[in-house]
């Protein structure tokens, strides 16, 4: 009877720990794991804040761009849906490609703190 009791209180707790599983990830890909200012070439930077599956931008040239991230041979990748604007980041340094000739818009970007 006793190890009855025991499976059925586990039955239960796996059972609520299925159903909040979902809300918990949703709530953990809310939080930022990481916060970065990147200074470039030519004066520009990029202000990033990075989530679980996504970096929110700030341009110095004005622009705020969220990013899902994308599948990279190296290092993280995040695009917009046309890859027409792709941030790369690779430890302390990152770029930017722009357009379907995938012009770097900014460059040599090394983080600040």
């Amino acid at each position: 009877m006793r190890r009855r009791t025991r499976f059925a209180q586990f039955a239960v707790l796996g059972i609520v720990l299925l159903m909040a599983g979902p809300a918990m990830a949703e709530d953990a890909s809310t939080d930022p794991i990481a916060q970065a200012v990147f200074k470039c070439q030519k004066d520009k930077a990029i202000d990033a804040t990075f989530y679980a599956d996504k970096v929110d931008l700030t341009l110095s040239d004005g622009r705020s761009l969220e990013l899902p991230q994308v599948i990279s041979g190296s290092g993280a990748r995040y695009a917009n849906a046309d890859e027409s604007f792709v941030f790369w980041n690779k430890g302390d340094t990152a770029f930017v490609t722009e357009g379907v000739e995938e012009k770097m818009t900014y460059a040599e970007c090394v983080a600040t703190k």
